[in-house]
């Protein structure tokens, strides 16, 4: 399934427009990670624990996006966008969201 950031698919034509595709995560930190990172954030340079939660949190509201489209029976997703949001003390939410198109 072509996943793109642009209003079409280059080189395809598009023949129906299917919906919003969407899928969404959401992540909490951990006590121990918070404590490493504490400590890190101390010294300088980047989270990197918080760096792959947040990743794994991209990814996963990816994948839930492009299932949320092939149950459509679509065949692209165009106008991808990735957003995310505080939820709780701790927690964030990222959604990714975009078109699903059926292409001839």
């Amino acid at each position: 399934m072509d996943v793109v950031t642009p209003e079409t698919v280059p080189g395809r034509e598009i023949a129906e427009s299917l919906g919003i595709a969407r899928g969404n995560t959401v992540k909490a930190r951990n006590v121990g990670r918070d404590i490493t990172q504490s400590i890190r954030n101390l010294t300088g340079g980047e989270l990197k624990a918080y760096s792959e939660l947040l990743t794994e949190a991209r990814d996963e509201a990816l994948e839930r996006m492009v299932a949320d489209a092939e149950s459509m029976d679509a065949d692209a997703i165009v106008n991808v966008r990735l957003e995310s949001s505080e939820i709780a003390n701790g927690g964030s939410e990222v959604i990714a969201y975009g078109t699903a198109v059926r292409l001839r």
